[in-house]
């Protein structure tokens, strides 16, 4: 997402107790030798495949400490810190600039460095130190280009579990995603369920919505109609930068909101009281600030990677993938506790989608976690809202008792666990739960449906939180509030900003 976006706070120097100081990216090569290449999902094979990861803090004797950090579309597995030595003029804005989640990474932060392992890891299609089509492919010794195959988010998350073979983690305590990360870190949760233990999802779905698609396709577009894209066989010679600013553009507005523009820009003139009435210049601080995004992103990204990465996210659907079409049965994969945040004002992950997965987990019986968090600024508000997702996320890794088994069917036809602490809990919610009955098992467009039995999660108090309104309408819920036979599921008590 937005790496040039200005969050309007003071960063952290190298030195400061709170930043894990200067950091080097490592290198690692699977799927070669002995071992074999990667099977790709879209068919063909890779290998071998260069990988580029950050680790920060110390994996513990057990390996069990490790909470894993899935990077966005334009992100890398520099989440946090300042490179030392930035190599190559794609990350020359580094110099400036401390790592894409340096607000949630460090000692005493969210993700504590002093008692978590923290791994990020460039997936392969980046053009940022992973194989890719700008790395080269040693059977000529070039570029890869558009012969780099196409990847998939399922061939994402078997690589990143490599890696976490690789690095000694069996299970990640936690997975942490948003947007495509938050695609990647599902899939990982769901391809491997032994292996996370929780799972957070920001911003992010079981996959693009219509207009997602729709969007990405435009900004494909664009590259592919520069008169310099060449067949993708640019290297060495002038880059399709016209098509790739073009994209930003357009990927640009989908990161904002209509009121977080209007606040921003409104309808200025840029510098002037009145228009020049001109075709070719910029007329509009709207216009202006465009333009110097996708001037800004232009000078960091690979035009190639822009139509893999995207390509990716378009094909991710977690129903059709593992559930026949049913997000229900391809929830019951799930092992991890989870938490699910949404914004109000997203438009590329909206809300409603995050609710239609989250219901999907209530049917599966999962120990789920929902907040809508209100915020004008669109669908980068999980990068931007750093203080209520700082206590999402720190009040998510907490030391918590291992999730309760899952209720069995025929104890849910009885009316739910009826001994223990959970019991009156249960009794409640048992009302909801048969109201989602009916759709266990209907294909996926009446597991959809479900949703609308759930009772509204923006007037559902959370449970032992504060008094009804005290919270300034904050929409925070546990949404297990309707699946109480998910009895681990985490109570969250947030206040807007």
């Amino acid at each position: 997402m937005s790496v040039d976006g200005d969050d309007g706070k003071a960063r952290e120097g190298p030195e400061s107790p709170g930043s894990v100081g200067w950091t080097s990216p490592r290198k690692m090569c699977l799927f070669g030798g002995s071992a074999g290449p990667l099977t790709l999902e879209a068919g063909g094979s890779i290998g071998p495949v260069e990988v580029e990861y950050e680790t920060y803090g110390r994996l513990d004797s057990a390996g069990a400490n490790a909470v894993v950090i899935c990077h966005a579309l334009t992100g890398d597995a520099h989440a946090a810190g300042w490179e030392r030595e930035p190599e190559g003029p794609l990350r020359e804005y580094r110099r400036k600039k401390p790592g894409w989640w340096d607000t949630m990474i460090g000692p005493g932060k969210a993700v504590d460095t002093a008692r978590f392992f923290v791994v990020c890891i460039n997936v392969p299609g980046s053009c940022y130190g992973s194989s890719g089509p700008s790395s080269v492919n040693p059977a000529t010794g070039r570029p890869w280009g558009l012969d780099f195959p196409i990847v998939t988010v399922g061939d994402w998350a078997r690589i990143q579990a490599a890696v976490m073979d690789r690095l000694g983690i069996g299970a990640a305590k936690a997975v942490i995603g948003g947007s495509m990360g938050g695609q990647i870190a599902l899939e990982l949760a769901l391809a491997f369920p032994e292996r996370v233990s929780g799972l957070a999802i920001l911003s992010a779905g079981h996959r693009l919505t219509s207009q997602g698609l729709a969007f990405n396709a435009v900004g494909r577009n664009a590259i592919l109609s520069d008169q310099a894209f060449n067949g993708g066989e640019y290297y060495g010679g002038e880059r399709p930068l016209k098509g790739l600013a073009v994209a930003r553009m357009m990927a640009q507005i989908t990161y904002l909101s209509e009121e977080s523009m209007d606040r921003k820009f409104g309808r200025r003139l840029r510098g002037k009281d009145s228009p020049d009435f001109t075709l070719t210049g910029i007329e509009f601080e709207m216009e202006s600030y465009l333009n110097h995004q996708a001037a800004s992103f232009v000078a960091r990204y690979d035009p190639n990677s822009y139509l893999y990465m995207t390509r990716a996210m378009d094909y991710y659907d977690a129903a059709a993938r593992w559930g026949a079409g049913s997000l229900r049965r391809a929830m019951e994969r799930v092992r991890a506790r989870t938490l699910v945040v949404s914004f109000s004002s997203d438009w590329l992950f909206p809300p409603e989608l995050c609710r239609e997965m989250v219901s999907a987990m209530c049917l599966a019986r999962l120990p789920v976690s929902y907040v809508n968090i209100p915020s004008r600024y669109g669908h980068d508000a999980f990068l931007v809202e750093t203080e209520v997702v700082d206590r999402l996320i720190r009040s998510f890794l907490k030391d918590r008792p291992a999730p309760v088994k899952r209720a069995s069917r025929a104890s849910l036809r009885e009316g739910g666990p009826q001994e223990g602490p959970q019991a009156s809990q249960a009794a409640q919610a048992f009302q909801s739960v048969q109201a989602l009955r009916a759709a266990e098992s209907s294909d996926a467009s009446q597991a959809s449906d479900a949703s609308q039995a759930l009772p509204d999660p923006e007037t559902r108090p959370v449970d032992g939180g504060l008094p009804e309104g005290e919270a300034g309408g904050c929409p925070s819920l546990d949404s297990a509030a309707d699946c109480r036979n998910s009895p681990a599921a985490l109570p969250l008590n947030v206040s807007p900003r």
